[in-house]
C-alpha cells in the first residue's frame, strides 16, 4: 500500500514512527493506502523546520507574499478537478460537490491576496508636542491548523492562505481519514514559489494534535471539529499560552414561517439537509415549520424529493448524494434514526432501508435520506449532532416559539427563516442567539473577506474565521510613539567634515 507522508521545507519526508492506519474510499469500503502517524519528535522537526523560515518569510514584503498566493489561485484555478477527485476518493462526496468546496476555499485565497491592502496600519501626526504615534501589525510566528474529513481542502484554506498572507509560517496537521488534498495543495503552493519550511504538513492522530499544543514556539492553533474535542483543544492550547480559535459542533435550524414560499424552502431544505450527506458544520439539520398547517405541506412536498434521491459514489455523475466517510459514522447515523423512532418520532422516510446495488459498491458507506416528524426537545436526535443525512421536523405553532426553541439549543452556528415578511426576518437576524442567520438562504456561509464563526458551544476563542477577524487571529498590533530631537538646520556644506 501507498502510504501517505509528511511534508517538511518542501519535500515530502516518508515517516519514521513505524505507526500508520489505513485511509479508506468510502464508496467502496475498501483501502488502497495507508497514512503515518507522527510522534512527536516527528512533530517537533516540523516546527523547527517552520521556525527557521518565519523570520525570512515574516520580512518578505506583503505584496511579494501576495504574489505568491496570487499563483496559487492560478494553480488551484486550473486543477480544481484533481482536487475535487481527491477528495471524492476519500471523503465520499460527489465530484461536483468537492468542486464547489475547493471554490470556497479559493475564495480565501483570493481575499488573502489583497494582504498589502488590509496590512495598512493607522498614523496620528502630532500626539503631543513634536511627538507623532502609528501602529502596525506584525506576524506571531509558528501557527497550526487542526482540520476536519468534511472538508478536507476548505477548511485548511480558512486558515492558511490568511495566515501566510500576514508572514507566519504554517503546518497543517488534516484528518487522517482524508489527508491526500494536504500535499497536493502542499505542492502547488511549492510550485508557486512558497519557499521552504513556510508551509508544511504533519499526518497524525491525537499524539500529533498534543504535540503541537504542547511546543511552546507554535504560537496559535485554527480548529474545527467536534465541541468536545474543539474545547480541549482550546482549553490545552490557551493553558500553554497560545491563541486559539477553535471551532465546534452545530445543531442547525430552518424556520418555515406560513407566509413562507413552500416550494422555495423544500428545494433549499433539500440541499441544506442532503448536501455532502448531510456531513457539513452548517447542514440544516432540523426543520422547524410553524403551525401544523405549513409541517404538513412542507413533509407532503419534502418525501418525494427525498425518496427521489439519488444516493451513489462520486464515480457515477448522476449521483446526488455520496457515502459518509466511516464504517462507524454509518453505524451511528443508523442509530440516531433507531433512537428517534423508539423515542416516538415518526421516521417519515427510512434510510435504514437503502441498499447500494451499483456493481463494485455495494460495501460503500451508505445511508439513505430520512425524514423524520415529531421530534421533540427532550430526544436524543434533537439534541445530539448527527452530522448525516437526517432530516429532523420540530412542530412549533408561533414564531416565539421557534425562536425559543433554537435559543434553547447548546449550539449556536447557523441557522435561517424563510418568509416573505421583512419585519419577521429583520426580527429574527436581530434577536437570534446564533452566530451565522440566512433570510431565505438556507445555508449562510459568509464569503471571505466576512468572517465565518457561530456562538455558544459552536465556537471556543474570540476570533472567526477567515475575513478581518481572520486577520486579526493572525497577527498582533505593535503600536510606536516617536519624537525626533530638534536639529540644527544648515546649509549645505563643501569643507572637509573633521571630528574637531
Amino acid at each position: 500500500m501507498t502510504e501517505i507522508a509528511h511534508f517538511i521545507n518542501n519535500a515530502h519526508v516518508a515517516s519514521t514512527s513505524g505507526r500508520s492506519q489505513p485511509v479508506f474510499n468510502p464508496a467502496t469500503g475498501e483501502s488502497e493506502k495507508t497514512v503515518a502517524l507522527a510522534t512527536t519528535a516527528e512533530v517537533d522537526a516540523v516546527v523547527a523546520a517552520a521556525k527557521a523560515a518565519w523570520p525570512a518569510w515574516s520580512k518578505t514584503p506583503p505584496l511579494r507574499r501576495a504574489r505568491i498566493l496570487d499563483k496559487f489561485k492560478s494553480i488551484l484555478w486550473d486543477r480544481a478537478d484533481e482536487l475535487a477527485r481527491a477528495i471524492s476518493n476519500e471523503h465520499g462526496k460527489t465530484h461536483d460537490d468537492a468542486v464547489g468546496e475547493v471554490t470556497r476555499g479559493l475564495e480565501v485565497v483570493e481575499f488573502a491576496v489583497g494582504a498589502p491592502s488590509f496590512l495598512k496600519g493607522e498614523f496620528s501626526e502630532n500626539v503631543g508636542t513634536g511627538v507623532d504615534s502609528f501602529n502596525i501589525r506584525q506576524s506571531l510566528g509558528v501557527v497550526a491548523g487542526i482540520t476536519p474529513f468534511n472538508f478536507p481542502a476548505m477548511v485548511p484554506m480558512w486558515m492558511f492562505p490568511v495566515a501566510l498572507a500576514t508572514g507566519n509560517t504554517f503546518i497543517l496537521k488534516p484528518s487522517e481519514r482524508d489527508p491526500s488534498a494536504s500535499l497536493l495543495m502542499a505542492d502547488w503552493l511549492k510550485e508557486a514559489g512558497l519557499p521552504d519550511g513556510v508551509f508544511n504538513v504533519v499526518q497524525g492522530d491525537k499524539e500529533a494534535v498534543d504535540a503541537l499544543l504542547n511546543n511552546p514556539d507554535v504560537k496559535a492553533i485554527s480548529f474545527v471539529g467536534s465541541t468536545p474535542i474543539a474545547q480541549y483543544i482550546y482549553q490545552t492550547g490557551t493553558a500553554n499560552g497560545k491563541r486559539v480559535q477553535a471551532l465546534g459542533g452545530a445543531k442547525n435550524h430552518m424556520v418555515i414561517m406560513p407566509d413562507a414560499d413552500l416550494d422555495m424552502a423544500a428545494n433549499a431544505l433539500m440541499g441544506a439537509a442532503f448536501g455532502s450527506a448531510g456531513e457539513r458544520c452548517m447542514a440544516i439539520s432540523v426543520a422547524v415549520p410553524v403551525t401544523d398547517a405549513v409541517a404538513d405541506a412542507l413533509i407532503d412536498k419534502l418525501t418525494p424529493m427525498i425518496k427521489a434521491l439519488k444516493v451513489g459514489p462520486a464515480a457515477d455523475s448522476a449521483s446526488d448524494m455520496g457515502p459518509v466517510v466511516t464504517k462507524a459514522a454509518q453505524e451511528k447515523i443508523l442509530g440516531y434514526i433507531d433512537s428517534g423512532e423508539a423515542e416516538g418520532a415518526k421516521v417519515i422516510v427510512d434510510g435504514r432501508d437503502f441498499k447500494q446495488d451499483m456493481q463494485g459498491y455495494e460495501n460503500g458507506y451508505y445511508v439513505g435520506g430520512t425524514l423524520i416528524d415529531n421530534v421533540t426537545t427532550d430526544m436524543k436526535i434533537w439534541k445530539e449532532e448527527i452530522f448525516g443525512p437526517v432530516l429532523s421536523v420540530v412542530r412549533r405553532n408561533s414564531y416565539d416559539d421557534a425562536v425559543a426553541l433554537i435559543d434553547q439549543c447548546e449550539f449556536a452556528n447557523g441557522t435561517a427563516i424563510f418568509t416573505r415578511d421583512g419585519d419577521t426576518a429583520r426580527a429574527f437576524a436581530q434577536d437570534i442567539e446564533v452566530g451565522m442567520v440566512g433570510i431565505n438562504v438556507p445555508i449562510p456561509v459568509p464569503m471571505a473577506f466576512h468572517s465565518f464563526g457561530g456562538w455558544k458551544a459552536s465556537i471556543f476563542g474570540d476570533h472567526h474565521m477567515h475575513g478581518m477577524e481572520g486577520v486579526r487571529f493572525y497577527t498582533r498590533i505593535k503600536t510606536t510613539t516617536q519624537r525626533w530631537p530638534s536639529g540644527q538646520r544648515t546649509e549645505a556644506e563643501f569643507t572637509m567634515p573633521t571630528l574637531g
